[in-house]
């Protein structure tokens, strides 16, 4: 959602702090009550509250408070703490809502007279800001609609003193106040723009002895400017409208959308209810909703939510196990229900996100079954067989009653199931569930009181929001926006949505690709692979967008795929080139000022803004924008890779693609798709498309899918009344589900919800079908509606149907024909140590955050990933005794020294750190292999430590792992001590150990410097670990010995001390090293 409502607490701090000086404004003080606030407290921080007169009341979102005898006026500072104690923790009943009262703000009381209280508010609109003000306010102002004086603003300028003075205080006879309102006004808007306000209404705004002062407010921000605003907002909370309690699972989903580039939202709206939802798609979502409600199922939906825009496999996994864990919390007699629906995806692969959703139902399957749960699954897009295929699987394994249906199922056929309005079809019956579940509980419906629409009212409403069309500015309906020569610049490192692109220009018989260069800020120009049906095609990428629209001035297409931080600037940027006339915004969540501002330019340079939040749209045989339409598969099954005779514009991108699938069925297929997107500010609107469609001799019926909030739709109504539209219109706009609810909910879309009875989807249903659409009774019989109309126009002879002819055969990416599982190789390489596919890193199958959890620590790690076990602690503490002992031993040694010098020639880290350790070896630190072959063969073999030694003697080879340069037998090496200490004291047996220091007790009677060093000892205790731990067997002991597992510990500990000494010498800064020549002997063979 992007406007939504703060605290009036909150939009007075941030008026506070943020207005300019030289105002008439009395900062608003306040203190805020909620259930955790101890009142002494509050006194203590805010002395006045015991030395004025006060105001009090709740700080909920509850309109016209005054009205319902909720605000304590002039009341001592006693009387408000009997007036908090009488009202907290009571249940209150607002219109259809009933809630808590819970938070209260408490502020000073001004005195002044009725005749000073005025009434101000600033909302936002598509092209302006309307500033409204009148010069009489209060508890009794009346309908300001009708009385309030108006000035729009237009986006990206300012009013002038004289503009608000002409304006909007006319009625106001003082001077003196006209003054102070004027500078008032002015400096408030600019916090308006500055903070992203998108509404704020000040009900009284009373003038009183030349002070201003703020007795009510209401406000909205754009929580989509998070990123901007941040800063200057400080901490601001969203609360839930009142009558709805905030969960913390409702937060935590608000968090995982915020860190994610999905959409996740979820709203609780009867925790006790026993109809749950998951749906795919901000659309989609609406739609199933809707059904719930038309169903029946109103008073027991228990939480409106969707996913979309491809959340990652560990998103929706947290996303299913949020839903589930509110599920199974409280029994219902008839059991509980399950929706896991959607469309038919553009780009999200389907397996995946039902993978997440594996993940969780494998996680509460006790509770699923416990509290007797059916799912019903409907889902198609790319992959959704393999995704179709795991949900049937993990129900029959885990014998939980689960239904699913793909694409060939009308897309809310399951809702009639989970409702118990149809049995479940034969062939899907289950002999551990019900052949037909229970219908919800008779409630009643709300009567929905629609206004009506007269011509005036019609031409009231349209005036309040003009069209380009109205504003006489340039809008070309005299040639399509695309053809099949149409030439796009796509800005974003897409890869799989460009090849999409190539592979829809393929399909459709395209002479050349669609997309001939690739903007992306992020790398150095090069080009890159793509596929044109078999043939390798190169496009090339550019860092810089001027440099790209200047090479290939062919280009009349950007589509947008920046970030919703990057998204305004690329757009403005490229709206500086005339050859663009048609954008196409991906990003969902740009802060609507920023939008505004965009369709502001692109209406003076006439261009086509398609977005944003959209997917973007489909011209079938000529132009697909991005992941329109999805994979092959469906194109193919939609018929979209020729034209058919049907156009559409939808809101939803996810919707578009079931529309796509709907037209291929019902009728024709389609001619062109637009989706124009979810916010409340799409770049260009269902009549600028419509109007194309009327002029365009292909299209020869039309379709729109609207939805709740906004206008737009009356628009269409005035066209078609006017004539200006007379091609057959099959409509429906979703979201009739917002009259169910007692309190608001924002759906999935930032532009559906109603602001006024209008607004409501019902309304817009009732008008449009007034003014001569075909509008079904529900989304359900949507098709029924196209097919008749369709049939109709082919019985007339308008519509001729053309034999089908095949489409060319696009060759399949082998990496998606592995997914789908329908090709296999041999792999390149082979592991088995570590997997970082799914949820999760995980090594040797222990997922990561097990690791961490139970501090398995680097010793339990090289255990995994070494050895491919979980060794006990005693062994994992050995290894890291081991790295600690071998880090370092000092500059003098060939591994540092060698690491010192290429430190010293300006080297990197890594050439550095490789140098020394490429002088590990039999002679330097490597001698620990070597010395546990040695010790375990003797050993083996039963040959006396005696015999060993004379044997290594006669052969003139060394003893590996005995001997050391400056220690000895009378100044043994501490860090051998402490091995020793704790090998013989923890090992279960280490008869190998105690062979190797009889070998020392011989050796170092010879010579007392031959004693078992840290290498022998080493050794030794790791012989002893394979053979005694009871983990491996002797030959995989052996075989890691082989391998060189012994001297990788040194390896691993002495990398530790390597990377020391390479940053002690940058550190020090230490010149170029040269050996001095005193220290070299130089000898001639001549000589």
């Amino acid at each position: 959602m992007s406007s939504k409502a703060i605290h009036e607490a909150t939009g007075k701090d941030l008026i506070n702090r943020h207005i300019a000086p030289g105002t008439a404004l009395v900062p608003c003080r306040f203190a805020v009550f909620d259930q955790g606030t101890i009142w002494e407290d509050e006194l203590g921080k805010n002395p006045w509250l015991t030395k004025e007169q006060l105001v009090v009341k709740p700080d909920q979102l509850i309109k016209r408070r005054g009205k319902l005898g909720l605000v304590g006026v002039n009341k001592t500072a006693a009387e408000v703490r009997r007036w908090l104690s009488e009202h907290s923790n009571k249940e209150q009943k607002v219109g259809a809502a009933s809630g808590k009262l819970r938070r209260f703000v408490v502020e000073p009381f001004i005195k002044h007279e009725p005749s000073e209280e005025m009434y101000l508010c600033i909302h936002s609109g598509r092209r302006s800001d309307t500033i409204m003000f009148h010069h009489q306010g209060g508890v009794d102002v009346g309908d300001v609609d009708a009385l309030a004086l108006r000035l729009d603003v237009p986006v990206d300028t300012f009013p002038t003193g004289e503009d608000i003075d002409r304006a909007l205080l006319k009625n106001v006879k003082s001077t003196t106040v006209k003054r102070i309102l004027t500078t008032f006004i002015t400096s408030l808007y600019r916090v308006f723009v500055d903070l992203y306000f998108t509404y704020m209404e000040i009900n009284p705004v009373v003038v009183t002895n030349e002070r201003v002062y703020l007795l009510d407010l209401a406000a909205k921000l754009d929580q989509t400017a998070d990123f901007i605003c941040a800063k200057n907002w400080g901490e601001v909370t969203f609360p839930p409208p009142f009558g709805r309690d905030a969960y913390p699972e409702e937060a935590h989903i608000a968090d995982l959308d915020a860190k994610s580039g999905a959409s996740l939202k979820l709203t609780v709206l009867n925790k006790s209810g026993r109809i749950w939802t998951m749906v795919a798609g901000g659309g989609a979502s609406v739609v199933y909703t809707d059904t719930v409600c038309a169903l029946g199922g109103a008073a027991e939906l228990a939480n409106y939510g969707e996913y979309s825009g491809a959340p990652t496999e560990s998103q929706t996994a947290d996303y299913a196990k949020t839903i589930f864990s509110l599920m199974c919390r409280e029994r219902h007699p008839s059991g509980k229900v399950l929706i896991i629906g959607g469309g038919i995806a553009n780009f999200t692969n389907v397996a995946d996100t039902f993978r997440g959703i594996i993940t969780a139902i494998e996680t509460y399957k006790d509770a699923l079954l416990q509290y007797n749960v059916t799912i019903f699954v409907r889902r198609g897009g790319p992959n959704y067989q393999e995704g179709l295929r795991q949900m049937r699987e993990v129900g029959h394994r885990l014998r939980i009653p689960m239904y699913v249906f793909g694409p060939e199922s009308n897309m809310t056929a399951i809702v009639r199931l989970a409702l118990g309005h149809a049995p479940i079809p034969p062939d899907h019956q289950l002999d551990y569930a019900p052949k037909q579940l229970p219908k919800p509980e008779p409630a009643p419906t709300p009567k929905i009181e629609l206004p009506e629409l007269t011509p005036a009212l019609l031409d009231l409403v349209c005036s309040q929001a003009p069209t380009r069309a109205e504003l006489g500015q340039q809008l070309s309906t005299a040639r399509p926006l695309f053809s099949d020569r149409t030439k796009a610049i796509v800005w974003g490192m897409q890869n799989r949505a460009i090849q999409g692109m190539l592979d829809f220009d393929y399909i459709c018989r395209r002479a050349e690709p669609s997309v001939v260069a690739i903007v992306y800020p992020f790398t150095a120009d090069h080009k890159q692979k793509y596929y044109f049906g078999n043939k390798e095609v190169f496009i090339p990428v550019f860092s810089d967008m001027d440099v790209a629209m200047r090479k290939h001035q062919e280009a009349t297409v950007l589509v947008n795929f920046a970030s919703l931080r990057s998204a305004y600037d690329s757009t403005m940027q490229a709206m500086q080139h005339p050859q663009i006339n048609t954008i196409v915004i991906i990003a969902e969540g740009i802060p609507e000022n920023m939008t505004r501002k965009i369709i502001k330019l692109a209406d003076t340079r006439g261009v086509n803004i398609i977005g944003p939040a959209t997917v973007g749209g489909i011209k079938p045989g000529c132009f697909k924008i991005g992941n329109t339409a999805g994979m092959i598969d469906n194109i193919v099954d939609s018929k979209l890779y020729r034209p058919g005779s049907v156009a559409y514009v939808s809101r939803s991108g996810g919707m578009s693609n079931e529309l796509n699938n709907v037209l291929s069925k019902e009728a024709d297929g389609v001619c062109e798709g637009v989706a124009i997107g979810g916010d409340r500010y799409p770049g260009t609107t269902f009549v600028d498309h419509l109007l194309r469609y009327e002029a365009d001799p292909n299209v020869k019926m039309v379709v729109l899918l609207g939805e709740v909030g906004g206008v737009e739709e009356y628009h269409v109504c005035k066209m078609m009344r006017d004539k200006k539209l007379t091609k057959p219109l099959v409509a429906w706009c979703i979201g009739t589900c917002s009259d169910m609810f007692t309190s608001e909910v924002q759906f999935g879309h930032a532009g559906s919800l109603a602001g006024s009875a209008l607004e409501k989807a019902a309304a817009k249903n009732a008008a449009l079908a007034a003014h001569g659409a075909a509008v079904p009774d529900s989304f359900d019989t949507l098709g029924g509606a196209v097919n008749k109309v369709y049939k109709k126009l082919v019985s007339e002879g308008k519509i001729i149907v053309k034999e089908e002819t095949d489409p060319p055969k696009v060759p399949m990416d082998y990496d998606w024909a592995r997914k789908l599982g329908i090709i296999r190789k041999p792999a390149a390489f082979i592991s088995t140590i570590c997997d970082e596919r799914g949820q999760e890193l995980s090594y040797c199958g222990v997922p990561i955050s097990a690791v961490l959890e139970r501090q398995l620590g680097v010793g339990g790690t090289v255990s995994l990933l070494w050895f491919q076990r979980e060794l006990p602690d005693w062994a994992c503490k050995f290894f890291e005794l081991v790295l600690i002992v071998t880090a370092d031993h000092g500059p003098a040694v060939s591994g540092a020294h060698n690491t010192m010098v290429t430190a010293r020639a300006g080297k990197d880290l890594i050439s550095s750190v490789v140098s020394g350790l490429l002088t590990i070896g039999d002679r330097f630190g490597g001698a620990l292999d070597r010395a546990a072959l040695d010790f375990c063969a003797a050993y083996d073999r039963g040959q006396h430590p005696q015999e060993f030694v004379n044997e290594k003697r006669a052969k003139g080879e060394l003893i590996m792992g005995i001997g050391h340069r400056v220690k000895s037998i009378n100044n043994p090496d501490s860090r051998v001590r402490e091995l020793k200490a704790y090998v013989t004291s923890r090992w279960p047996a280490w008869p190998v150990t105690r062979y190797a220091l009889d070998v020392e007790a011989i050796t170092t009677r010879k010579k007392p410097n031959l004693i078992l060093n840290v290498d022998g000892i080493v050794a030794a205790a790791m012989v002893d670990l394979f053979r005694h731990c009871q983990l491996f067997t002797q030959e995989e002991g052996n075989n890691y010995i082989a391998m060189g597992s012994i001297n990788a510990l040194f390896v691993l500990g002495r990398t530790i001390g390597l990377v020391g000494h390479y940053l002690d010498q940058k550190r020090l800064k230490q010149p170029l090293y040269r050996h001095p020549w005193d220290d070299i002997t130089y000898m001639s063979p001549l000589n």
